[in-house]
């Protein structure tokens, strides 16, 4: 299947997780892939695991939650694949803690990585965008966006943002050819769940040492498998942003092994 073949991504997050997921099934799929992570050593490890699909992937050290970083970053992508067609925004960062106990500086660094930072990157990316060839955008929300995730109030509150900023971006692009899609991930066994993330961009939740765990009894997957590995997501990722995903805007997909029925 090379839905991707003669299709330029974009892709943030792309040093870890599931980003770096999605990096690697668009390049199997035939695509110009450009990973953005603020871990030069993430972007290191996607590389090597590109294997023989490596001729057609280019890393950019980039830190989505600083402007003057985007700007160039997106310029540099959009440079060497000669344009976009895609763009999906998946660097992120998790903290948790008890709100009252949370610091201004704390909350206000996941909002400005998280939804700042994936405002930053579509700004800058949408002229490239309206020239591409099927153009299409997709976010990152998650299952905390709607559902209850204790101790996540700031995670939540930039995922919650994401899913109504993609709404609004998709009804304003939508008669110029570009599509906006979202997933939200949860349950999902990543740098960013499970704390082994390399990057301030992929960091893993932290949960208070006096954190009531039976608040999270209700989110175990329903199928029974556990968490899911990244590719999980990926796969719809590429399905939404290809051929196959022509006909889907301004709406999410959860995928959480129906965690959240």
């Amino acid at each position: 299947m090379n839905r991707y073949e003669g299709r330029r991504a974009l892709v943030t997050g792309g040093g870890s997780g599931i980003g770096q997921a999605t990096v690697l099934r668009m390049l199997a799929e035939g695509g110009s892939v450009v990973a953005a992570d603020i871990s030069e050593a993430g972007l290191k490890e996607t590389l090597a695991k590109a294997g023989a699909d490596a001729g057609r992937l280019t890393a950019l050290v980039v830190d989505v939650g600083d402007e003057t970083s985007v700007r160039g970053g997106v310029a540099a992508a959009v440079e060497a694949l000669g344009g976009l067609d895609v763009l999906v925004n998946a660097a992120g960062i998790l903290r948790s803690s008890h709100t009252h106990e949370t610091s201004l500086d704390s909350f206000e660094q996941v909002v400005r990585v998280n939804l700042t930072g994936t405002f930053l990157v579509i700004r800058e990316a949408i002229p490239a965008l309206l020239e591409g060839h099927g153009s299409a955008v997709v976010n990152f929300s998650s299952t905390s966006a709607v559902f209850a995730h204790p101790y996540m109030a700031a995670y939540a509150a930039s995922k919650g943002g994401i899913q109504s900023m993609t709404h609004a971006l998709a009804a304003e692009y939508a008669k110029q050819g570009v599509r906006f899609t979202a997933v939200q991930p949860g349950s999902i066994s990543s740098g960013m769940t499970d704390g082994t993330g390399a990057s301030r961009q992929s960091v893993g939740p932290g949960l208070p040492e006096d954190a009531d765990m039976a608040l999270f009894m209700k989110l175990a997957p329903a199928l029974g498998q556990g968490f899911a590995r990244p590719e999980t997501v990926a796969g719809v990722v590429a399905m939404l942003a290809s051929e196959d995903g022509a006909f889907i805007t301004g709406t999410e997909v959860r995928v959480d092994g129906g965690t959240h029925f």
